[in-house]
């Protein structure tokens, strides 16, 4: 199995959902598509690893909402016990920063002043989305590894932090440049 279906898996092993909802839950940890996320739910069922049940809709058709089965509880449990892959960068401003002397200084700057505002947009909501799971406490701050929303704080926190940084690193880039400029002026 790859990665995305353990995660899969994991994502049912938490509360059974329909293909799309799977997508929306991934979409902040892992890129996927719905052309790889449906194909791999059948293959997932086809292989006992996870069931289905139909919902009828009366406006639409109907839906499978996924839950994991006792033989995708245990794979999912082996492969969390297996050590992690080392993290893949896929970042298009990085590819571009590596070839930004190709470009104009306008187009730069443009370029980490995007960056800058997705971020701020990203760590905004994190933010708020963290603010009211600490509202929410069920006796426990969501930071403690009992609280039933640990997990998602702790991601929503790591996403906080790594837009934080994201917009630092762009801010150096763009005093840099600046720099550049005076420099040539």
């Amino acid at each position: 199995m790859n990665t995305l279906a353990y995660g899969l898996l994991g994502l049912v092993a938490r509360t059974p959902s329909s293909g799309y909802d799977l997508m929306l839950q991934l979409q902040p940890y892992w890129q996927a598509k719905h052309s790889q996320i449906y194909p791999l739910l059948a293959k997932l069922e086809q292989e006992g690893y996870m069931q289905f049940t139909r919902v009828h809709q009366t406006d639409r058709p109907d839906k499978k909402v996924y839950s994991i089965t006792e033989k995708g509880e245990i794979a999912l449990k082996l492969w969390l016990a297996e050590p992690t892959a080392e993290p893949v960068i896929r970042d298009e401003l990085v590819l571009k920063a590596y070839c930004l002397q190709l470009t104009d200084e306008k187009a730069a700057r443009a370029m980490f002043t995007e960056r800058i505002e997705h971020c701020r947009e990203q760590a905004e909501s994190f933010m708020h989305i963290m603010q009211e799971m600490e509202q929410q406490t069920d006796g426990k701050h969501p930071d403690h590894p009992d609280h039933s929303a640990f997990s998602d704080y702790i991601l929503l926190t790591w996403g906080y932090r790594r837009m934080q940084e994201d917009m630092k690193w762009c801010e150096w880039v763009l005093g840099l440049l600046e720099k550049g400029k005076a420099d040539t002026e």
